[in-house]
């Protein structure tokens, strides 16, 4: 499946994009996963988004941070992809260009996330590797992984 990418800064988000981007993040994190959580956390304003869109629907999104400001390490966070566009290899697609944007953006340096543990696997064979012991975050089991530069 072909999906047309686009990475821009908050900013620079038209109010049609910031919805998809909301309505996305709400379809997975809130209504999927179960997560009663505050997903306006007050980070976006200061990040990058890089959307896939499958015509004129977001099939795919990530929130691409700035080192110092989740972590001291630049950061991929909110990583979604629409139930409706899985199984397709968008996930794997929306991983690689983030990693690509990253460092396109701030300089090839380490990238760390924090990560649902059912993806361990998932994010191991982008070269990320768990830096922290399990945890939990609204209610799932989560790890710190970092993807080296050296």
């Amino acid at each position: 499946m072909l999906l047309q990418w686009t990475c821009k800064y908050f900013d620079e988000l038209t109010p049609h994009e910031l919805y998809a981007l909301i309505h996305l993040r709400n379809e997975v994190f809130v209504v999927e996963q179960h997560c009663v959580f505050q997903d306006a956390d007050n980070l976006d304003q200061v990040c990058y988004h890089l959307m896939g869109f499958h015509r004129a629907e977001l099939a795919a999104c990530t929130r691409l941070v700035p080192a110092g400001i989740a972590y001291d390490e630049i950061s991929i966070g909110r990583v979604a992809t629409s139930p409706k566009y899985r199984g397709h290899g968008a996930g794997k697609v929306l991983m690689q260009k983030s990693i690509e944007e990253c460092y396109r953006l701030f300089g090839e340096q380490d990238i760390k996330i924090g990560a649902q543990l059912y993806l361990k696997k998932f994010y191991e064979s982008f070269g990320f590797v768990q830096c922290s012991k399990l945890y939990d975050e609204d209610g799932i089991d989560h790890i710190k992984m970092i993807k080296a530069t050296k």
